[in-house]
């Protein structure tokens, strides 16, 4: 079945995920997981609430407790299962995906994210055999409140803001997603003064999709900063479990330059400022997509880099291995070790706030010193035959008497003197992926025409 993916459940409802399935995926996470109590939150499609009886009677008719956190984004329904201690979790969302399409992030372990090799198969398929073993007694459905514990959580990273004496204008774009409920709340509950643009809960999406990695998705936030004269903007995605910035003149700052940002600000609060002493440093990871402006800022303020594969679950599971206290994609999600390793859009936010709050610079000021590379943003193709095309490039690319380095990690990443290049097969689209940089933009768009060439 289509709707099992790398890293969650998703497909177009009622078509291709429907409440029969919904109900088949229940039953099927309580046997795989052999899970006694489940927390399930939903974000506010329309086919949402159907969705959530049915996955419920699945897990009910199983023998496992639903626990119904309710409406909620993405980081609050992480937020639930660490603070909780909760071993089991789903979450009710297709994310930025359109009107029509809904699924399930699946959690196991508080907040580590059930993906493809990790659990999703074995579910996938008992739903296809529809063999379930018969309960010893059915569950029940229990309600559970988690907001106000949640709100004095995230007062921790807007006190210091708070506090200050530079009070900031700030334009929320949340594209009528779970972030208009979330920020919403949060901002007014805090006393913050914001802009709201697009705040109203609305997964008809009537403005623009709910994908801020798009830059025609941003077009409205950065006319709106611009016109309010604010500080800076904030755009989210449509679970609100990612995020991306424009500063004050409307520039966007892309997913790895706000990695960069927030590495800075987390490591001159963490990090004792020695070149030495290993042990004391403070572990940050960052994708290989990223600008090579992020390993030179982490190392620069005395943390240590780990460059991983692309994916939530690669992210997360590393974070643990190596204690990292933060790790940022290209693609604006951001993790918190003291958020339970799972992304926060509002802790990000909160960040740059501070950032801000604790200078007299504006934010395209700030960032500046960060815009020293040129990168083409992430490149997407349709291609045929991905495996022969990632050869041919390597075998033309391995001669080059610049190159300095070349791994495989996720995809090839080729490294030369003044540029390199990441070729990546999407782990959730029949898609080869491209990421280039260079220290000049002339550098750039040459090698960009070449290796786009190659591709076909």
């Amino acid at each position: 079945m289509g709707i099992f993916k790398s890293y969650d459940i998703r497909g177009i409802y009622p078509s291709e995920l429907n409440e029969e399935t919904a109900y088949k995926i229940g039953r099927a996470f309580v046997v795989s997981q052999q899970a006694k109590e489940i927390f399930v939150g939903k974000d506010a499609r329309i086919s949402s609430p159907a969705i959530f009886s049915a996955l419920s009677k699945g897990i009910t008719e199983q023998g496992a407790i639903v626990v119904d956190i309710g409406l909620c984004s993405t980081p609050m329904f992480y937020f639930a299962l660490g603070f909780l201690k909760v071993k089991h979790g789903i979450m009710v969302t297709a994310s930025h995906n359109p009107k029509e399409y809904n699924g399930f992030k699946l959690c196991k372990n508080t907040t580590v994210p059930i993906g493809g090799n990790t659990g999703i198969k074995e579910i996938e398929q008992l739903v296809e055999k529809n063999v379930f073993p018969a309960a010893k007694q059915k569950g029940k459905i229990i309600k559970k409140e988690f907001v106000d514990d949640y709100i004095k959580s995230m007062a921790f990273y807007v006190n210091q803001y708070i506090d200050s004496n530079r009070k900031l204008k700030i334009v929320v774009d949340a594209a009528n997603g779970m972030g208009a409920y979330e920020f919403s709340l949060l901002f007014k509950k805090f006393e913050i003064e914001f802009i709201p643009l697009f705040c109203d809960v609305d997964f008809t999406f009537p403005n623009h999709e709910a994908d801020p990695l798009k830059p025609k998705n941003l077009v409205d936030l950065q006319k709106s900063v611009i016109k309010h004269k604010a500080d800076f903007g904030v755009a989210l995605d449509g679970d609100a479990d990612r995020c991306f910035f424009v500063d004050e003149i409307g520039q966007i700052i892309s997913g790895d330059l706000t990695t960069a940002l927030i590495s800075r600000i987390l490591l001159e609060k963490n990090t004792v400022k020695s070149s030495s002493s290993k042990n004391q440093k403070q572990t940050i990871l960052y994708d290989l997509r990223s600008s090579h402006i992020v390993k030179e800022t982490i190392e620069q303020q005395y943390g240590i880099p780990i460059m991983t594969p692309v994916g939530h679950a690669n992210i997360k599971k590393i974070m643990r291995e190596h204690n990292a206290i933060f790790a940022g994609e290209l693609s604006g999600h951001f993790y918190y070790k003291d958020n339970y390793y799972a992304e926060s859009s509002f802790i990000t936010t909160a960040l740059i706030m501070q950032l801000l709050s604790s200078s007299q610079n504006k934010l395209s000021e700030i960032a500046a010193p960060y815009r020293k590379y040129f990168h083409t943003g992430e490149i997407n193709f349709i291609v045929k035959d991905k495996d022969s095309i990632i050869k041919k490039i390597k075998d033309n690319f391995s001669h080059d008497e610049t190159l300095s380095k070349t791994f495989e990690l996720d995809g090839i990443t080729m490294e030369f003197d003044n540029w390199w290049f990441n070729i990546r097969m999407s782990n959730t689209e029949p898609l080869l992926r491209l990421n280039l940089e260079a220290t000049s933009r002339k550098l750039m768009e040459e090698k960009r025409e070449i290796v786009v060439k190659m591709i076909g």
